[in-house]
């Protein structure tokens, strides 16, 4: 798959773009795993979609 087109941010792409760890990247993607979860919605551990972290990190799409 053409990286232009993926839909999911890893833990190590997460990490490399907010300056953290690889493991505090996956207590973040965990989190929002969880709310998507929660909302009855099909999620993919150690990923998360790229337009609800958009949507959920304060600042990322300013």
């Amino acid at each position: 798959m053409r990286k232009e087109n993926k839909i999911y941010f890893t833990a190590a792409e997460l990490s490399e773009m907010l300056g953290v760890s690889s493991g505090h990247a996956y207590k973040i993607i965990r989190r929002l795993n969880l709310e998507l979860g929660n909302e009855g919605y099909i999620v993919v551990a150690g990923k998360v979609p790229k337009r609800y972290f958009e949507k959920r990190w304060y600042g990322y799409g300013a």
